[in-house]
């Protein structure tokens, strides 16, 4: 599930629909609001990406969209 999740963020990133610079919504809104899963899922999702070099997290303030969209990456 959390590769569903994963895979539905990058999209908006690839796309625009989430531009270089843009903060999530918390990590509680996308499991209630957008996906209907669990948070952990929304966080693992997260973790994939930021490990892809598609997110960052800052601690305290949010999740962003960092300015590479980590296309290449492995």
């Amino acid at each position: 599930m959390w590769q569903q999740v994963a895979d539905d963020i990058a999209a908006d990133v690839e796309s625009g629909v989430l531009p270089s610079g843009s903060r999530l919504p918390s990590e509680q809104v996308l499991a209630d609001d957008v996906y209907g899963v669990s948070r952990p899922t929304v966080r693992r999702a997260i973790a994939a990406l930021v490990e892809r070099g598609m997110l960052t997290v800052v601690h305290g303030r949010g999740t962003f969209v960092t300015s590479g969209t980590g296309q290449g990456s492995a």
